[in-house]
């Protein structure tokens, strides 16, 4: 197996929720060198430092300083996002019906609800509890299968492959146990795992997960299943670009933003101040004025890299038949002229050079004239900081479902791109 496709497994594997990917965007940071900023103090940062803040323990930004003045070069950016659709845990909302002890879900997003029923399914999260006179917000990982949102037989719903709606009240309430318990045993189950008492645990943001782990699978092995695929898979290649960067003209800027899959209208999401305030703090470090933060910007560029569609020839009527991207052909450039993508002819030609120098191909994507269009972060940031941008991503199929399959090669050409883009 690749070296590349085998650290992207391990790295699917670990970020089973939204707060486990941050960590291990944390982490892995600073193994490469990466310095953690707090936003609380003074940016001091040197020409060639490598460096990274995190906001509300989940959105992430990471920089390596350039070499040459800002506002004669600016900022080499791309940017994704850590967040999939989810099904997020109700921990007050503990029933016991006959002994069957369940917790009942919100629906995080937009997934495809049926695909999370009749799976074994793990929490993880994020968990704030006592300490001393103050508080600790812990990440956690249960990676065991703690629970299952059962169908019912198709004795009793005959109509189910006809097509059925799930209530997401009643129907998506996972199932934790056939056995009483005394008080919350959700609490109790993650108390004993924390080795804190069930008192101590102040606040809980837990999410469902599946716990089968990604694969490969195709003849050829050139295809890769996994959950949160979208938009795990840009983060991955973002990363793995970004740490490779050595002392860059541009200083290289990768953002991992939250929230995106519900809106993005959040302190750690797109649309929100966070960007423009780490750039601005960046230029003030190295003395520039306002002025020169804004030359700064003039001279920058952001790849907005989200999963794209690809061909189902199953599904041939949902695509536009020239504009459908297919699996290991390459990076895909996505376009809108409604601007839910950023993508203009200037900012896609930029791409397609850096394509070219990466000898790698690319596609194009544009959805059906009669169909509506999906969108990115990439709108959001072109608009608030003025700057060309691109939207791209890879091709997969089911986005949304909790196993998507995407193609390993595209992935290690997107890699190429995005490390000669941070050089």
């Amino acid at each position: 197996m690749n070296k590349q496709i085998n650290d992207f497994m391990r790295f699917l594997d670990a970020a089973s929720s939204r707060f486990p990917a941050s960590a291990e965007l944390a982490d892995r940071l600073g193994k490469a060198g990466f310095t953690e900023l707090k936003e609380s103090a003074e940016f001091k940062l040197k020409k060639g430092g490598k460096y990274y803040i995190r906001r509300m323990d989940t959105a992430i930004i990471a920089f390596v300083m350039g070499s040459k003045p800002l506002n004669e070069n600016g900022f080499a950016m791309a940017s994704s996002h850590i967040d999939s659709p989810a099904l997020k845990l109700k921990p007050e909302s503990i029933k016991l019906d006959h002994d069957v002890c369940r917790v009942g879900v919100e629906v995080y997003g937009g997934p495809i609800l049926h695909t999370w029923v009749d799976r074994e399914l793990s929490i993880s999260g994020r968990v704030i509890i006592k300490k001393g006179k103050g508080q600790e917000a812990i990440t956690i990982d249960l990676k065991k299968p703690v629970a299952i949102i059962p169908n019912a037989a198709i004795h009793m719903n005959r109509e189910i492959n006809k097509g059925f709606e799930y209530n997401k009240q009643n129907h998506l309430q996972a199932i934790l146990s056939v056995q009483k318990h005394e008080g919350n045993p959700l609490a109790s189950l993650i108390a004993e795992h924390l080795k804190v008492k069930p008192e101590d645990i102040l606040e809980m943001d837990l999410y469902l997960y599946d716990l089968q782990p990604s694969s490969l699978l195709g003849l050829e092995e050139d295809l890769i299943v996994s959950g949160r695929l979208d938009n795990l898979a840009m983060t991955h290649a973002i990363l793995s670009g970004i740490i490779t960067a050595k002392n860059p003209a541009q200083t290289s800027v990768a953002v991992f933003f939250d929230h995106e899959e519900v809106g993005s209208e959040s302190p750690q999401g797109a649309n929100s101040s966070l960007l423009t305030e780490v750039l601005e703090r960046i230029s003030l470090s190295q003395k520039g004025s306002r002025e020169d933060f804004y030359r700064a910007l003039r001279q920058s560029f952001m790849i907005s890299a989200d999963m794209a569609h690809a061909y189902h020839p199953a599904y041939a009527e949902k695509y536009d038949p020239d504009y459908s991207p297919l699996m290991n052909k390459g990076p895909v450039i996505k376009r809108n002229t409604n601007l839910r993508y950023a993508s203009t002819s200037d900012s896609s030609l930029r791409f397609i050079q850096l394509c070219k120098k990466a000898k790698v191909q690319h596609q194009e994507f544009l959805v059906r004239s009669d169909m509506p269009c999906g969108s990115t972060v990439g709108p959001m940031v072109a608009a608030m900081l003025g700057i060309p941008t691109v939207d791209i991503g890879n091709p997969m199929w089911a986005m949304h479902s909790v196993r998507e399959t995407g193609g390993t090669r595209d992935h290690e050409d997107l890699i190429k791109v995005l490390e000669l883009y941070f050089a």
